[in-house]
């Protein structure tokens, strides 16, 4: 086996270009599993396991088919531990122990693996209502105990195979931590009595809430059917068709194929929810034209490192964090996509623009006749308005239908969308399927954009089906996912077919039949061989999970990182950007995202809160969540630059650091949307108009910002930048993003009351309004007085009503309002559960900040924009190329 860790390289130094045999071999080994057995049946078996478990994973997405009543509806308990079975089985047999183990045949301890393993995990599954009664009573056996250790380590075998060492060391840490609890390692900020080995291994392994808890659940629900989907579709051919419709679109400018690369793996982002494999796939084709145009080897590979990664953070898959967020936070898998949405798209477009900035500085030439860039951009929002106004019209034609015949929307537009399929594949049949190109060729000839779009037209609709049913009909992502892979798998099954028969070939119908038939079953292996790794990573990450949840880790924290960055609150999110990097390193995005949320997010929101900014849960999440991923660029581990390196030849550790400079924007985005949360559209109703353009308006500002931010972090806009340029554009960047720090400087936002205007100027406020409340009080742990900030939302009602609603018990004393312990189950309760109510020092309220008139923040755009002038002035004195 491949190690993934290994330096593509060698020894240091340049690297070693690898064959397309070895590049799928690294991508089998991480994502897949690289043993390929010789003989037939022991092939045969892993295939016909791995499509039993797609097929499971269909049938228990929508069990309300007709088949529903004659076999039992299994819930989750049941359900968790058949998918880790599958997942740890497949992975003994899948993945060789070491490098130099055999591939083409299974050992005998591997099968014994297999064997218990599945065992350990199958077990949970089949005595689902005996542990009920007995371990999740708090009354485990003593044959459960066995069980379950032995599962544990079956598992953390089974991580380090599919993911490498970095989730089994780490998941082994903190199992001894959560079991010693003292020790010479253990700082005593986080130290605790320790857990007996039987209620270690009761809370991991045979309880609902460690190995198969909240992450094995949303690996179980939704993560199987995105990645089952995105495994169909390129098994179709809309892989292929992404990345030619990027070339023939962006191929004829300035760095063509590197802002094809860009754009290629955004959108085959939606296909895999792999950094490596998005590198692989799109870079064995990209890189190579990239170099041809005058990009360096470690250019070429950074720049589809940072494309690639950045897929990760783009709706609507995300790695499979999307799903997470919605059950670690609470909300809707469509607000996830809302908030998510803005920094991802603005960061691809800084993307494009500084590979445009690359070619300008390096005067590359355009592969073929060369295009306007700005006409592309025009002709790309163009587009984008055009499909966004069709969509707007089908929403509003479905919702009149259904006012006028509800009980025929469902069927016609099932007719309609069968004519709409029939009739695409019908246009892709008048031109010749897409074949693979090479760019080593001699001459390369760029397709033109009216030969490409129209082959694959058809490949759209199960997006748009999932898109449908997400944020129009607001199913579950199960039930969405359900019904794009469904008609993914119409569309596997017949486009063939119909492509014969409208080339006039109909006798080659049936053949064509099969062809797509075996296509699928393809499909449909390659799905479940894609979620071995992620299978077993959700199921080990429960582990860092369940310590948080049993051991003082998670809370003191927060503790660690005051203590180290001094109270300062830029310094504190520093901090945890960086142990959020460090957590993630060697661990793939959904793993590494269940790790660092875990740890961090809450300690974001509590500093935050100390420091008197109020963060809101979703970008904790989504700050912890971008740095986390950075981990895949950054050396020393930085496995996507590896598979990069081992593309282009380059070296791997400058490839890293190359691909990490090209993604700063990636790292400022999380520190801006902290500070203005406007930019994750938090706050802003999209169900309104006055919401839909105030959206618009931050998506412009934002977008032109991030352009900026580009242009002085590479030290080129209309000329080379000097010093003091670059100083400037950062400067007009940071004001774009978040006025309101220089607004809160010269005008504050809030005014000071003390407390015993409490209830006047609760009585006082309008509804709507949002009051902050400074609560100090003793910190229930050490003892120490500790202080965090509260947001009171104003409601309807009289003064008694609105206290009533905030959760909040008050204790009017003298000249102190004193808090009692809120009730139990409230939002305020969670918030103030560090405080020790029962303490000789009281928890009270300190003061209350009440929100005064404020000018506009846009007021800050006017000298932005002056200064911004005054650096295009100074450069378009030495301009010597046209800036687009």
């Amino acid at each position: 086996m491949t190690d993934p860790n290994q330096q593509p390289g060698g020894k240091g130094g340049e690297g070693r270009q690898f064959t397309d045999e070895e590049l799928q071999d690294l991508v089998a080994s991480t994502d897949s599993g690289a043993r390929n057995p010789s003989s037939r049946s022991v092939a045969l078996l892993i295939a016909g396991l791995a499509l039993a478990w797609s097929l499971f994973q269909l049938w228990i997405a929508q069990p309300q088919l007709w088949f529903a009543e004659y076999v039992s509806v299994l819930n989750s308990s049941q359900t968790r531990p058949l998918h880790l079975t599958f997942a740890i089985v497949l992975a003994f047999l899948a993945y060789p122990a070491f490098k130099n183990s055999p591939r083409d045949r299974i050992p005998l301890f591997d099968w014994m693996l297999v064997a218990v393993g599945g065992f350990c995990s199958f077990y949970i599954f089949w005595f689902a209502d005996t542990l009920a009664l007995t371990a999740r009573s708090g009354l485990p056996t003593q044959t459960q105990i066995i069980i379950g250790a032995i599962g544990l380590l079956c598992l953390l075998e089974a991580s380090r195979r599919a993911l490498g060492p970095a989730l089994t060391i780490v998941g082994s840490l903190f199992l001894l931590y959560a079991y010693m609890g003292q020790g010479w390692l253990i700082p005593n900020l986080i130290e605790h009595e320790g857990l007996s080995f039987t209620a270690l291994i009761n809370a991991q392994w045979l309880d609902t809430a460690g190995v198969f808890g909240i992450p094995l659940g949303v690996s179980t629900a939704f993560v199987f059917l995105f990645v089952l989907f995105g495994s169909l579709l390129d098994k179709a051919g809309a892989g292929n068709y992404f990345i030619k419709l990027a070339f023939a679109g962006l191929g004829h400018l300035r760095g063509g194929p590197a802002k094809a690369a860009v754009v290629g793996s955004a959108m085959t982002g939606l296909i895999s929810g792999s950094s490596i494999a998005n590198v692989v796939t799109t870079g064995t084709f990209t890189i190579p034209l990239m170099k041809r145009v005058g990009f360096t080897a470690e250019q070429a590979g950074s720049v589809e490192v940072a494309s690639s990664v950045n897929g990760q953070i783009m709706p609507p898959v995300m790695g499979a964090a999307a799903f997470l967020m919605v059950e670690f936070i609470g909300i809707s898998y469509v607000e996830v996509i809302k908030h998510a949405f803005i920094p991802a798209v603005i960061s691809y477009i800084a993307l494009i623009y500084i590979v445009h900035l690359e070619a300008l500085k390096k005067d590359m030439p355009a592969l073929g006749e060369a295009k306007s860039f700005v006409g592309m951009i025009v002709k790309f929002f163009l587009g984008f308005a055009i499909a966004g106004a069709g969509f707007t019209v089908l929403i509003y034609a479905v919702g009149a239908l259904k006012a006028a015949a509800p009980a025929l929307t469902g069927p016609v537009m099932m007719v309609a969308l069968l004519a709409v399929y029939v009739w695409l594949v019908a246009i892709a049949s008048r031109r010749p399927d897409l074949e693979v190109d090479d760019p080593n060729a001699k001459e390369i000839v760029l397709p033109q954009v009216k030969d490409v779009y129209a082959t694959g037209l058809h490949y759209i609709l199960p997006i748009v089906v999932l898109v449908w049913f997400l944020m129009v009909e607001r199913q579950s992502p199960a039930k969405s996912a359900f019904y794009a892979t469904s008609l993914m798998i119409f569309i596997i099954l017949t486009q063939r077919p119909l492509k014969a028969f409208f080339r006039g070939l109909a006798a080659d119908a049936v053949e064509e039949f099969k062809g797509g038939f075996n296509d699928l079953v393809e499909g449909l292996i390659a799905g479940a061989r894609n979620m071995i790794g992620i299978g077993v990573a959700t199921a080990a990450a429960g582990i860092i999970v369940a310590t948080v949840t049993k051991t003082p880790i998670g809370t003191e924290l927060a503790g660690l990182v005051e203590q180290l960055s001094f109270g300062i609150l830029f310094l504190m999110l520093v901090l945890v950007g960086l142990f959020s990097l460090i957590l993630g390193m060697g661990l793939p995005t959904t793993a590494n995202y269940i790790v660092v949320s875990s740890l961090m997010a809450s300690v974001v929101v509590s500093l935050g809160a100390q420091e008197g900014l109020i963060v809101p849960l979703i970008a904790a999440h989504l700050f912890v969540f971008y740095f986390g991923i950075m981990a895949d660029v950054t050396p020393p581990v930085g496995l996507a630059s590896f598979a990069a390196a081992a593309v282009s030849g380059g070296d791997p550790i400058k490839t890293g650091f190359t691909a990490f400079f090209y993604s700063l924007r990636t790292v400022a985005l999380p520190f801006l949307f902290i500070f203005n949360p406007t930019l994750i559209l938090y706050g802003v109703d999209l169900g309104t108009w006055p919401g839909i353009f105030q959206a618009i308006g931050v998506f412009i500002v934002a977008t032109f910002a991030m352009l900026l931010f580009a242009a002085a972090t590479q030290g080129y806009f209309f000329a080379k930048s000097r010093l003091h340029e670059s100083f400037a554009l950062l400067l007009v960047a940071f004001t774009l993003f978040v006025p309101n720090v220089w607004l809160n400087m010269v005008q504050p936002p809030f005014r000071e009351a003390p407390a015993t205007e409490f209830e006047q100027v609760v009585e006082a406020a309008e509804t709507g309004q949002a009051l902050r409340l400074l609560i100090r009080g003793p910190d229930f742990n050490t003892g120490e007085a500790a202080e965090t900030t509260i947001l009171m939302e104003i409601g309807d009602g009289d003064l008694a009503q609105r206290i009533d609603a905030s959760g909040l018990l008050l204790l009017p004393e003298g000249d102190q309002v004193r808090l009692d312990e809120p009730m139990f189950g409230t939002k305020v309760a969670e918030i103030l559960a560090d405080f020790d109510f029962y303490a000789d020092e009281p928890v009270q309220i300190a003061s209350i900040q009440v929100p005064q008139t404020q000018l506009p923040e846009q007021v800050f755009y006017i000298p932005a924009l002056l200064l911004l002038g005054g650096v295009i002035a100074l450069q378009r004195r030495r301009q010597t190329k046209p800036a687009f």
